[in-house]
């Protein structure tokens, strides 16, 4: 997963099958999510009169039943500004992730929703090698449930508008069932969704929301591990519609490098020729609701 670029911050810590570890620039991020599971994943509380936040700071979409879709987030979003910017005027709908310690960040959000966007706050967890940097009021595994809960109540108001929260870096804290379970206790009082990054394989964050009754999504591919390699995001691009229609949708994590927007700008008009349906990530937090509930259903 890519965190944020050497200028602005830390290295990657990458975690990679079994024990292998590489370095490269610019975050954290691991080759291959675990195969999709969804026995966790929450059924709403019954609120006849009120939607829960995520489902009405959604953008609402249509697709055609069946149609595989894809969401694509775009995090660590609001350090560089020409590029944030960048990212609001690709064509959407798109899931945008907001870095909590960004400057303006109610401007930019609002510009990115007034575009169309989906909007998450991307949150600095703990990673596993304590050399990478994260950024201020980083939830740590090793802090107080009360710190950590002070550090995510700043975290969640640095604006408004958004859905929910993805992990920047994160692949200590998410190996931590208490300390990501104080995290998602914060999501379900707010009726908030998570977004696991999976910057570790090891990672029980999404498991955690699903029993806390958070509802949640998990990243299937990353965009831009080879940030600087236009073939290589268009290969991974490809990878993601090829999930997609394997398993009905699919959730790709790219960031706000030159080569991924300009890749993107390029992609996104096209991007229903694969057959594909662009959603922004509630919509793939929705779908996974009514699997759990068909299957639920057969199985009383």
């Amino acid at each position: 997963v890519i965190g944020r670029v050497v200028g602005v911050g830390a290295l990657l810590d990458f975690v990679g099958i079994g024990q292998r570890q590489l370095r490269v620039l610019a975050g954290e991020r691991v080759e291959a999510a675990p195969a999709l599971q969804l026995v966790n994943m929450p059924v709403p509380r019954a609120r006849p009169t009120v939607r829960p936040a995520w489902q009405r700071n959604a953008v609402p979409v249509s697709v055609v039943p069946g149609q595989p879709m894809v969401a694509i987030v775009i995090d660590d979003l609001g350090l560089n500004r020409p590029a944030a910017r960048r990212a609001i005027g690709l064509p959407g709908p798109l899931t945008l992730s907001f870095m909590t310690y960004a400057d303006d960040l109610s401007e930019l959000s609002a510009g990115a929703h007034a575009a169309g966007h989906e909007l998450l706050l991307h949150v600095p967890m703990e990673p596993s090698d304590p050399a990478f940097d994260p950024g201020p009021n980083v939830l740590r595994a090793d802090l107080s449930d009360r710190e950590i809960r002070r550090r995510l109540d700043w975290a969640l108001g640095r604006f408004g508008g958004f859905v929910g929260i993805n992990n920047h870096m994160g692949s200590k804290f998410t190996e931590s069932r208490q300390a990501v379970g104080v995290v998602m206790r914060e999501l379900r009082a707010r009726d908030l969704l998570f977004l696991d990054s999976m910057t570790t394989a090891d990672s029980v964050a999404w498991d955690v929301a699903g029993r806390s009754g958070v509802p949640y999504a998990r990243r299937d591919v990353f965009l831009d591990n080879d940030w600087q390699d236009p073939a290589a995001i268009r290969r991974q691009l490809n990878h993601l519609v090829e999930v997609a229609r394997s398993q009905g949708f699919a959730v790709g994590i790219g960031h706000p490098h030159r080569a991924t927007l300009d890749v993107l700008t390029k992609w996104l008009p096209q991007a229903r020729r694969h057959g594909i349906a662009l959603v922004p990530i509630s919509a793939i937090v929705q779908h996974q609701i009514e699997i759990a509930h068909k299957t639920s259903g057969k199985a009383g």
